[in-house]
């Protein structure tokens, strides 16, 4: 049986990472890249630079193409054309594209509208699935992460920085999806059984704006 060939969808975090490793280890599949999206040499949200984000890709021995935003919220049209142009200037061989997504929210339809009409299938590996069983599942295969960026309308800024654990997950307050897929809380991995070696980052500062927190670091 031919494989398919899936590039997914990367933005340093711990959903992306589990989307990666079951797809790795699915026999219909096969990973020919990760690509990212960025907005001033970072990736929106995780506020993750492109030079983290780079390593990863080369931990994992994977090409990584980097596709530029105008903006964090462009229209969905220019967000659209902007991903379907990045991908087909890959020179990816690419039969279809993965997201992380979970929530049965009309995100599937969404990305089907855009993915499909290019030719490629759009693959959500998650999609549906229990965050709380999702969230075990993150700690249980050992991808190590930690919250990067906190939305501080929903969660408290004392949980930017913490790592992604059981004790985390025991002291989330109960409105907060256990995975963050509300928006509460960003993630970047440093290390999983793909990586050919762990990414070694120092805790900086925190960076605060009126809503978001950020937890800013250094590669070592």
């Amino acid at each position: 049986m031919q494989k398919i060939n899936v590039i997914i969808s990367w933005s340093s975090g711990k959903d992306a990472t589990l989307v990666l490793e079951r797809l790795m280890e699915d026999p219909r599949y096969q990973v020919v890249g990760l690509f990212t999206t960025y907005v001033a040499k970072e990736v929106p949200f995780q506020a993750t630079p492109l030079a983290v984000v780079s390593l990863q890709a080369q931990r994992l021995g994977l090409p990584l193409v980097l596709i530029e935003l105008p903006e964090v919220f462009p229209s969905n049209a220019i967000y659209q054309s902007t991903i379907i142009n990045g991908l087909k200037d890959s020179g990816l061989p690419i039969d279809a594209v993965a997201f992380g997504d979970m929530f049965c929210n009309g995100i599937a339809a969404y990305r089907r509208s855009y993915i499909e009409p290019a030719g490629w299938q759009c693959v959500l590996p998650l999609l549906g699935e229990s965050s709380a069983a999702l969230a075990q599942e993150i700690i249980a295969r050992g991808i190590e992460t930690h919250i990067v960026t906190v939305d501080s309308q929903q969660l408290s800024p004392e949980f930017c920085g913490h790592p992604y654990n059981a004790k985390l997950l025991e002291t989330l307050p109960q409105s907060v999806d256990p995975c963050g897929e509300d928006g509460e809380f960003h993630t970047l991995v440093t290390n999983t059984r793909s990586f050919s070696a762990p990414i070694a980052v120092q805790q900086t500062h925190v960076e605060k704006t009126e809503r978001f927190v950020y937890q800013r670091y250094q590669v070592q």
